[in-house]
């Protein structure tokens, strides 16, 4: 017997895992409760010892490296197998050493001056575009779509997003906009095509400057349309409105209150913001080790309990507050099936252990937020009281008139992300 053994048999109660060790023993755990079906093999030796000292990163780089194979089920039903049983494993030993570890060094993890902050965005996110096309959609939206009934396609979750972000910020003419990580532009971009307003866009990663930058110039709005290689903190002008989406994860927890702070001084009086981030239901915590070490080095995705301390502390009226609960869950199932069915391209490009690493994080995400505690906040600040409608029913109206708005642009705009990157 091994030293998994007792503590998977204690902790694992839901789904069914057999292991097949590398010395050919077999053992099965589980089954007590409903849950996924799983049956796995250790090929390498050290698997067992790898995956005891530090469960949630040695699991995925046993797994990246082939040390893990699947046998029956999937990937996703062995992740979901430790989700659903998570509340029991996290009392083993093992795992509470590696939660006060990482409850202790959660400010040096994200430490992120403007220097380190430009590293920890290249890192993810100028891999290149050629693996991002394969699972975004049209308008490389990597952030969480919108699904009012959880049946709609990618790319009309995406524009409902969008769709539904301006209406909590009212563009109308003449306005100058903000978009704080602005990514590959489509959301700055689908802004300026609502009205006649100046954006600009900052962002920390070359590659989707450039390409932000080119779509611009394709559909003709380089005059108005400003994207810049700038850190938020550096940003001096003021704006009549701001929008973050999927930044502030970048951020870290020791700079929360540096980063609204900077969203009052650069919001004019009557200004509206809008933030839109990954958050939890649960308390602060640490970084996922798996993700902080190889996909999102510096991240962090707050709690909505100090959110709104940093929220309060920089003199921000908060206007409305949605949490989105599934609906990231259904962007990620969508990503990662389309990853999936271009798995052969993405080995090509990037090899087998990347395509293993991605695949382990696109699932792990999707069952963060559909089996355990992840959800997404939108957060509407403003720095007066009265500065949107005092009650919700003007969005109904708003998102009405821009999707009439849509016909006019839309497809063009939508196009331009890949016309941009030369297909």
């Amino acid at each position: 017997m091994s030293l998994l053994d007792p503590i998977f048999s204690r902790a694992i109660r839901a789904g069914r895992l057999t292991i097949t060790k590398y010395d050919g023993s077999i053992a099965n755990f589980g089954g007590q409760e409903p849950g996924p079906e799983v049956a796995i093999r250790f090929t390498e030796p050290g698997v067992e010892r790898h995956i005891l000292l530090n469960p949630e990163l040695g699991g995925p780089e046993a797994y990246m490296d082939g040390g893990i194979t699947i046998e029956q089920g999937s990937l996703h039903d062995l992740i979901r197998i430790f989700a659903l049983n998570r509340a029991h494993l996290n009392r083993t030993p093992t795992q509470r050493f590696w939660q006060e570890v990482a409850r202790r060094l959660r400010f040096i993890q994200q430490y992120n001056p403007i220097g380190r902050a430009k590293r920890n965005v290249s890192h993810h996110y100028d891999i290149g575009e050629d693996i991002y096309r394969l699972f975004l959609d049209r308008d490389m939206q990597y952030s969480c779509a919108y699904f009012p009934t959880g049946e709609e396609s990618l790319e009309d979750a995406q524009t409902l997003k969008k769709r539904h972000i301006a209406a909590k910020l009212q563009i109308r003419d003449g306005q100058r906009i903000l978009d704080i990580g602005c990514g590959w532009g489509g959301m700055g971009l689908y802004l300026a095509h609502l009205a006649d307003v100046e954006v600009v866009g900052v962002t920390l990663s070359e590659n989707q400057l450039k390409v932000a930058r080119r779509r611009a110039e394709i559909l003709g709005v380089s005059d108005r349309v400003h994207f810049e290689l700038r850190d938020y903190r550096e940003v001096n002008e003021d704006f009549d409105r701001i929008v973050s989406v999927g930044m502030l994860e970048h951020v870290g927890a020791g700079y929360l209150q540096e980063y609204f702070t900077t969203v009052q001084q650069r919001l004019k009086v009557n200004g509206v913001a809008l933030i839109h981030a990954i958050s939890s239901m649960a308390p602060p915590g640490g970084s996922t080790p798996f993700l902080h070490k190889y996909i999102f080095p510096g991240g962090y995705t707050p709690a909505l309990s100090e959110t709104m301390t940093a929220v309060e502390d920089s003199r921000l009226w908060l206007l409305d507050c949605e949490i989105l609960r599934v609906h990231y869950g259904y962007t990620l199932a969508e990503w990662s099936r389309r990853f999936a069915a271009s798995r052969d391209t993405a080995r090509q490009i990037m090899g087998e252990r990347f395509c293993r690493m991605w695949e382990f994080y696109l699932s792990m995400c999707e069952v963060s937020f559909m089996d355990l505690s992840s959800n997404v906040f939108q957060l509407q600040l403003g720095r007066q009281r009265d500065a949107v409608p005092i009650t919700r029913d003007y969005l109904h109206a708003e998102e009405s008139r821009l999707a009439g708005l849509e016909p006019q642009f839309l497809d063009r705009v939508v196009d331009s992300a890949h016309m941009a990157l030369g297909n």
